[in-house]
């Protein structure tokens, strides 16, 4: 029978007959998201034979194997002993990365609607949304979609009732205490409050994605000059 171990803080599990589940929560928070990634890099680091990959998310992380060279048990045991050992604060580093954003206008269709909702002025939501900073949870929906915790409550809005069938690529929505941003041209609910220049994702590059979990994005807005300035760009990164 497929041991489930339970401690006090995790709780691991079976998913299907090649992955495991580590699963430390069950709410959205900085600490879950630090275990989380001292896992990811523990993976980086001590890659074991048989492993596929790894897919960080909100309260969990998902591990990947091939079952016929490492067991469920096995690989549960290598686990347990990670987890007693986590690295420290000190040994994982944030990178900050700048987002420039034009707000408003056709870039950003849904700013008034954001804004009505909280009875604020569109210029008190540019300036919370850009002045403060935002943990990549994880990444997923479409490649390179960052979802981003710590959206100040004053400007959270609901996903619309009926999405879009088109957002543009590098839109910068909102949906609840979540913003993010459109690496593609894709259909979707969240309120569309402006859009970057950058791309968030270029399978020419040797990183693919712009952005991932554990990253720290801070939004600077722009001026539609800067905005076709910038236009396609990666930035420096």
């Amino acid at each position: 029978m497929t041991e489930i171990k339970t401690s006090t803080d995790y709780k691991c599990y079976p998913l299907g007959d090649a992955a495991i589940v580590i699963e430390f929560g069950s709410i959205i928070d900085p600490t879950i998201n630090f275990r989380i990634r001292s896992v990811c890099n523990w993976l980086d680091e001590y890659t074991f034979e048989g492993f596929v990959e790894y897919v960080p998310a909100y309260t969990t992380i998902t591990i990947y194997y091939q079952p016929f060279i490492v067991g469920y048990d096995e690989l549960l045991e290598m686990v347990i002993e990670m987890l007693a050992e986590e690295s420290s604060d000190a040994e994982q580093e944030r990178v900050l990365i700048e987002i420039p954003v034009l707000y408003g206008g056709k870039y950003g269709v849904d700013l008034h609607s954001v804004a009505k909702h909280n009875r604020l002025t569109i210029e008190e939501v540019v300036a919370i949304h850009s002045g403060a900073e935002y943990l990549v949870y994880m990444i997923g929906f479409a490649p390179g979609f960052p979802y981003m915790g710590g959206l100040d409550e004053r400007i959270a809005a609901p996903r619309k009732t009926s999405p879009s069938a088109k957002i543009l690529s590098g839109s910068v929505g909102i949906a609840g205490m979540q913003t993010g941003i459109y690496p593609m041209e894709t259909p979707g609910g969240w309120q569309i409050i402006g859009r970057t220049p950058l791309k968030l994702f270029d399978v020419e590059r040797d990183n693919p994605s712009l952005l991932k979990a554990g990253n720290l994005v801070r939004f600077k807005a722009i001026s539609e000059e800067q905005y076709f300035y910038m236009e396609g760009d990666d930035y420096g990164y």
